[in-house]
């Protein structure tokens, strides 16, 4: 008998993993190719997350505040840290940790620098909600920041907030702009 799933394996490996992976990337490739090769990796392994956490079927019942426990419970149990909802945004979602485990606040990167996880939330949310769901980090602890924040939505929201930090928007004005 062939089986048609297979079944989903997760390891557990050290924080250091991170930084190992961004300073290596870096070194090899350059910072931004780092950043594209984490951000897509953890899109991957988001999307394969996706299917453990429960796909549309299951969180389609769901009440935002169950689904919302229920993503911190996760990313909680795997060691991730803290995550929840923060705030009330019209065109984009935004989500905080104040302890998320890929920041480094000893580092003092001047960019924000959880790319994989970036990655990550953007393929569990697109796996959970059936379509295509974008996430930015607009706050990070390396960086020093008080907490991690992801900003989520659709690509051109999430497009459209960039290019206001990038034009050097302060964050809430940004999201009040949106």
């Amino acid at each position: 008998m062939e089986a048609t799933t297979a079944a989903i394996r997760e390891i557990a490996v050290p924080v250091s993993i991170f930084t190992t992976l961004r300073d290596e990337l870096s070194k090899e490739a350059g910072p931004l190719a780092a950043i594209h090769a984490l951000h897509h990796a953890g899109y991957e392994a988001g999307v394969t997350a996706g299917t453990t956490f429960g796909g549309t079927d299951q969180v389609g019942g769901m009440s935002q505040a169950a689904f919302w426990k229920e993503l911190g419970d996760f990313f909680s149990r795997r060691g991730w840290g803290t995550l929840a909802p923060d705030g009330e945004a019209q065109s984009v979602g935004l989500l905080a940790s104040p302890d998320w485990v890929e920041a480094d606040p000893t580092i003092g990167d001047p960019e924000a620098s959880c790319s994989f996880s970036t990655g990550f939330l953007s393929g569990l949310m697109s796996s959970v909600a059936g379509g295509p769901v974008a996430v930015l980090e607009v706050e990070c602890r390396s960086r020093g920041d008080a907490r991690c924040g992801f900003a989520f939505g659709s690509e051109a929201s999430i497009h459209s907030l960039y290019g206001q930090l990038v034009d050097g928007t302060d964050l809430d004005a940004a999201l009040s702009a949106l």
